[in-house]
């Protein structure tokens, strides 16, 4: 079992750039690929990207390639979100997700452990 906290949320011009980080704790974080995922108000929750354990390979979604990566430190049981570009249509509310699996998925009920949360605003 592992616990997830998000960080880095706030408010951002459109344009700029914001980096969310996803501290992992529990048992062996470095075994869990993990999500990132986002939900808009009055939207339903929708994948960004992800990143397996092990080889730290990341899928990301079409809506967000070319702007946004995923990357992870084991060694501080951390995984990163780095928003560049950013637009007002990526404001929402952003988690991440973990699953004790090799690979990676956005589909979210295939994960099983879930942050807080930290809110992305995008705004002039």
């Amino acid at each position: 079992q592992v616990q997830l906290v998000e960080s880095g949320g706030g408010l951002v011009q459109p344009g700029g750039s914001l980096r969310l980080s996803c501290s992992v704790s529990g048992r062996t974080p470095g075994d869990y690929a993990i999500g990132w995922f986002r939900q808009a108000p009055g939207q339903e929750r929708e994948g960004v990207g992800c990143i397996s354990s092990g080889d730290s390979s990341t899928l990301m979604t079409d809506s967000v390639k070319g702007r946004f990566t995923i990357s992870r430190d084991d060694a501080k049981n951390t995984v990163y979100l780095q928003m560049n570009n950013v637009k007002p249509e990526d404001t929402a509310i952003y988690s991440c997700a973990a699953v004790y699996e090799y690979g990676c998925s956005v589909v979210d009920y295939k994960y099983h452990y879930w942050g807080q949360g930290t809110q992305v605003t995008v705004s002039s």
